[in-house]
């Protein structure tokens, strides 16, 4: 059987191979130093991890290897070697370029072995790079690199150095093909031997360094409309129609949103910076004022200029702007992954009898009842329990629905029922709730559910192929009845970029979201563990050691020959080889079967141990399963040898609570009934809500009107917040107050500041502060942030979350308005809108007159 199904991308990769000890030994050390761990950690992680071992695996099962090293830090060693091996091959690799072609040198070499980062690399390489057609190349092998020496070295002037010059009736380069050029007259000579000048100097890389770190303090990001008729299509970005701030300062989701207006050919961008400073700098450092006659000195003073706005400017741009954008892009990366963590392991209700509600108007409310194992539920006929209701207009045949829906709840003894979010949804849910208030003998209970994705599920070829006897149509209800049952085996199904819980997340690179998207996928299923006899193809491929094929075997095998009864029945799959078991089955449970070690996370390779256990204390498995008192008087003194892969303590722990579900306890949110759109709030209001999204900027917050609104990270607290991922995660329940309503923009701010701690006195200083500077109320163009700022919700709501994700972050800006919005400002009150505004925002009414 063959296990190749579980190469790493380190295995398969030669970065590794091409390295000496040496260099593996100085990667490791550096890693330690990084992260903050012990070299033996790095060396036990790098050791199990080239042998094929995945991360969960390593984190759960190997523990004693790698010193308790868990899934966070393991996570985040797997990145760093994968990149420093990289480097350190693109490092090989230039260092063996420059040495044969006779440029390496002893400092090149020392820049080569410090450079950080792989841009840094292509940066020392790039002016010894062969350019075989560039003006340098073409003017050397015109022959003009004897005048260019001359002026470099000797007082003469560029003219009297070309005096000798000799045009050449074919010109050829260093590969002996010939090239056409054009040196006839004296002006494209003087080019020609400026451009071997120009390109020499580009070889000076600590000047280049100093000069990138200068302009780099100074620059600024400048963005426009592109053109008059882009100002209404590109609307949304509208605040950087006339926008500049520092690039040093620039916010990651500003520049990200920047990109993509300039993307989408709406907007334009530059770099705005001096350039007399530095070309005087050049000038200094090639000691161009001390060269004589004054020819040759304006002659190398020209180049020097050149060097600058031709050559290094357009480069250090570029180079900027990559590194912010690079910074930029694992920024958001990284808060969709952990957005998505969040949200894969949210609270699931368990296994109760769900009736799933896919709201709509025109096409009607479709319904769909799933049973507790999350099958759809037949009727007495065998068919499929599914319905489609008219309740709104243009039908409005609400009664009709009405008795639909409590014939439903009440024939299939629903204990829940799940509302998809979209269009619709207030209005399905104060349906419903009338229902369940009419009929004291229902004990359903309704809840809202974020339906971002289902669409995409619904057309999928994994939902036709689970729910082929239904309409495309309806799956969608099943969907939803699911995500409320189990999250996590639910949203697996659906490409997360569709969940829409990203931060800019196309504007990113794919294929490394991609991968961290996946890689958080992994871990939040591992740590839950799935039924082998109930988990579909989607889920299972997400388990340590296997893929999409060996999981869809692992389905197929159990559809041929029923259910397995044990966890070592899983080595008769076709392709799931000895490692591949290895690394899988732990997480893998199988409920009800022969070995009732086979439902916990007890991996089989420590079964041995656990009989051992059981011999010393005399009992039996199910006495000791659950059983902590039992398990706190084993002496486990004399076993502690006999594993050194994981610790007795920690089967001991696993046993005491058999496959512990680390998700938290479900709870839902209750949304007031009488507040259903924008136009129902009023500011002062104090509401219950769920956090659909967590950004670096803030988090928005669905209170049951079709927007999310923003608490901006100066609202979430009274104490500083350097980071809102550490006070709420999606799926938290919260408690907000409104502090703004833009109802033409679909834009709501709120609160999360305890009303009654902030002291009204500081608002007054506050005030009276902006009241001294009444007549500078203009502020720079970089004085405030923006990503605070919400678009309207003009897009096909059929993917609510993605559809605003796309474009409500991209609305930040630093440009200036009349007015301030009370939750866009970070600066101190002097800077804030109007009195009224900031006695409002500190909880004092203003007097009336």
């Amino acid at each position: 059987m063959s296990s190749t199904d579980t190469l790493t991308p380190s295995q398969t990769s030669t970065n590794a191979q091409v390295l000496d000890a040496t260099t593996h030994a100085n990667i490791h050390d550096k890693l330690a130093r990084a992260l903050g761990i012990k070299t033996a950690q790095v060396n036990a992680f790098v050791k199990l991890y080239d042998e094929g071992a995945t991360v969960p695996f390593i984190a759960r099962y190997r523990k004693e290897k790698t010193q308790n090293l868990d899934d966070a830090q393991l996570r985040a060693l797997e990145k760093s070697l994968n990149y420093e091996r990289d480097m350190a091959t693109r490092r090989l690799k230039i260092t063996e370029l420059l040495s044969t072609q006779g440029n390496l040198t002893d400092e090149l070499q020392t820049r080569i072995d410090n450079a950080t980062s792989k841009l840094e690399l292509e940066d020392i390489y790039l002016p010894y790079r062969p350019r075989r057609r560039s003006p340098a190349a073409k003017a050397r092998a015109a022959g003009l690199d004897v005048a260019a020496q001359a002026i470099l070295t000797q007082e003469i002037a560029p003219t009297d150095a070309l005096a000798d010059y000799q045009i050449q009736s074919n010109v050829t380069d260093d590969s002996g093909q010939e090239i056409e050029v054009d040196f006839g007259d004296i002006e494209k000579q003087l080019a020609g031997v400026q451009a071997i000048i120009v390109d020499e100097w580009t070889q000076a890389l600590d000047l280049l360094d100093n000069l990138r770190n200068g302009f780099a303090k100074t620059a600024s990001i400048v963005s426009s409309v592109a053109s008059e008729e882009k100002r209404e299509v590109g609307e949304k970005f509208k605040d950087y129609f006339d926008h500049s701030e520092s690039l040093a300062r620039l916010p990651n989701h500003r520049l990200l949103a920047m990109l993509r207006g300039r993307q989408e050919n709406v907007l334009g961008l530059k770099v705005e910076g001096e350039d007399a400073p530095f070309i005087e700098k050049i000038i200094n450092h090639f000691d161009v004022d001390a060269k004589a006659p004054a020819a040759r000195r304006e002659f190398l003073a020209e180049a020097a200029s050149s060097l600058w706005k031709d050559k290094w400017r357009p480069h250090i741009e570029h180079r900027l702007l990559t590194e912010k954008r690079l910074t930029a892009e694992a920024d958001a990366i990284e808060v969709f992954a952990n957005n998505l963590q969040h949200l894969l392991m949210s609270a699931p209700a368990g296994r109760k009898v769900i009736l799933g509600v896919d709201p709509g108007i025109r096409h009607g409310v479709k319904m769909a009842i799933v049973d507790a194992q999350g099958h759809v539920m037949l009727d007495s006929e065998g068919k499929p329990v599914v319905a489609t209701v008219y309740p709104f207009a243009p039908d409005n045949k609400i009664d009709e629905a009405k008795a639909v829906i409590d014939e439903l709840l009440n024939t299939y003894q629903v204990d829940l029922v799940a509302i998809g979010n979209g269009t619709a949804s207030r209005e399905t849910d104060a349906m419903i709730k009338e229902i369940l208030a009419a009929n004291d003998a229902l004990k359903a209970k309704a809840v809202i559910v974020n339906e971002s994705g289902a669409s995409v599920y619904s057309a999928s070829e994994l939902a036709s192929d689970e729910l082929a006897n239904l309409d495309v149509s309806v799956r969608g209800a099943v969907s939803i009845a699911r995500r409320l049952q189990d999250p996590l085996s639910e949203l697996v199904k659906v490409d997360p970029k569709a969940i829409g819980v990203g931060q800019y997340q196309h504007d990113v690179n794919q294929n490394q979201l991609a991968d961290s998207l996946d890689k958080v996928t992994q871990d939040s299923v591992n740590a839950v563990g799935v039924d082998v006899n109930t988990a579909s193809p989607a889920i299972l491929a997400h388990i340590a050691g296997l893929n999409k094929n060996v999981a869809q075997q692992i389905v197929t095998y159990r559809k041929e020959h029923g259910a397995f009864d044990s966890r070592e029945a899983l080595k008769n799959v076709p392709r799931l080889g000895v490692k591949t078991f290895e690394q899988a089955a732990g997480f893998l449970r199988v409920h009800g079967g022969s070995n009732p070690l086979d439902a916990t996370g007890v991996h089989p390779e420590s079964y041995a141990l656990v009989d051992s256990l059981l011999t010393q204390t005399g009992k039996s498995l199910p006495d000791i399963l659950g059983n902590e008192g039992v398990l706190n008087t084993i002496d486990t003194t004399a076993l502690a040898a006999n594993d050194d892969n994981v610790s007795v303590k920690a089967i001991l722990d696993e046993l005491a609570k058999p496959a512990r579900d680390p998700r938290p306890e479900f709870k839902t949110a209750n949304f007031r009934e009488d507040v259903n759109s924008i136009k129902d709030l009023t500011e002062g209001m104090t509401l219950e809500g769920v956090v659909t999204n967590v950004t670096a900027f803030g988090c928005f917050i669905d209170v049951g009107v079709h927007q999310d609104g923003l608490v901006h990270i100066s609202q979430m607290a009274n104490d500083f917040v350097a980071d809102p991922m550490n006070r709420v995660k999606p799926g938290d329940i919260v408690s907000v107050r409104v502090i703004s309503i833009d109802e033409k923009r679909g834009r709501i701010g709120f609160s999360m500041k305890p009303e009654a701690e902030k002291p009204a006195r500081t608002a007054t200083k506050a005030a009276e502060a902006k009241s001294s500077n009444d007549d500078k109320v203009t502020r720079p163009r970089s004085s405030r942030p923006a990503a605070d700022k919400r678009p309207s919700s003009s897009k096909p709501r059929g993917n609510r979350q993605d559809n605003r994700q796309d474009s409500r972050q991209d609305k930040g800006s630093a440009n200036t308005r009349g007015k301030a919005s009370k939750v866009e400002s970070t600066e101190a009150p002097s800077k804030m809108g109007t009195l009224g505004a900031l006695l409002k925002e500190a909880g004092v009414t203003k007097a009336k007159k």
